[in-house]
Order: structure tokens, then C-alpha cells, then sequence
């Protein structure tokens, strides 16, 4: 097994992505015949509520996982809330799945958005190295409420 550090999680929706704010979060590669991963996002107990509604109604989810730094693209999982307990006022929410081999594409969907904004030259050059660095959420990404 091979365990890393969980940096950010968001689940993919039809109409954007849902983020989770995490107040720690491991992800563990079990290595065994079946490809399975462990996912253990500690998060506000806010959340307890879609927490249980996708555990009861075994909804299977989408979701991309920033793994050991920020700067790492993120790795998508096909995965489903195994379980959930509280502790304190945050939650511990358990999720099982397999890695998603599909790649994101996200270098192609940021320098689509920075040519839509005009920019390039080195002005594109810049600002598409600082973008990769730093990986902001795209406006693709945006529920649209939080637009």
C-alpha cells in the first residue's frame, strides 16, 4: 500500500464542480487485485447531510484529487461515500473507488480560456506558466451560482 497526502477534493457535477474544503485528508493506493483507492477527506460537519444522501442512495462519484502538492494536476476517481463519522464539529467521510485513467486536459482548457481573453505573446507565455503553477479553477469549472 502507498499512502499520500490529500491537498484538495471536488466532485465533478453535471453543472460544474462542488469542492470540499479540507481540514486534512489522506488517499491510499491498496495495490491489490481489484485497483481499489481509499479516499478519507476530514471536512465541516456541514457537510454531513450530502455526506449521508450519497452513502444511502450509493451514488457513484466523480471526483478530482490533488495529491502531495498543489501544483500537481489533479487525478480523478470513480468512487462512492463507504462511510461517514463525526468528530467534533467536522466529519470523516470514507470513499472507495478506482483511479480514472482519463486525462484532464486542463494545460488545453487553460490556454483556450487565456486565448479567449486576449492575451498573447508573452503576455499568453506568462500568464499560461504562472496559470500551470498555480492551476486556478477555470470558468468551466464554476457551478454556476458561484459565478
Amino acid at each position: 500500500m502507498k499512502t499520500f497526502k490529500m491537498i484538495s477534493v471536488e466532485v465533478m457535477q453535471d453543472d460544474g464542480v462542488l469542492p470540499f474544503p479540507l481540514y486534512d485528508g489522506i488517499i491510499i493506493n491498496q495495490e491489490n487485485s481489484h485497483r481499489l483507492w481509499v479516499l478519507e477527506l476530514f471536512i465541516d460537519e456541514k457537510y454531513k447531510d450530502i455526506m449521508e444522501k450519497w452513502k444511502t442512495e450509493k451514488t457513484i462519484l466523480t471526483v478530482r484529487v490533488v495529491i502531495s502538492y498543489p501544483g500537481n494536476e489533479p487525478a480523478s476517481f470513480i468512487v462512492a461515500v463507504e462511510d461517514w463519522s463525526q468528530i467534533g464539529e467536522r466529519i470523516s467521510v470514507l470513499m472507495k473507488g478506482r483511479l480514472e485513467r482519463a486525462r484532464s486536459k486542463y494545460a488545453e482548457h487553460l490556454l483556450e480560456q487565456l486565448l479567449e481573453d486576449g492575451l498573447e505573446g508573452d503576455a499568453l507565455l506568462e500568464q499560461f506558466e504562472t496559470a500551470m503553477w498555480d492551476r486556478p479553477k477555470l470558468r468551466r469549472d464554476f457551478i454556476p451560482s458561484e459565478k
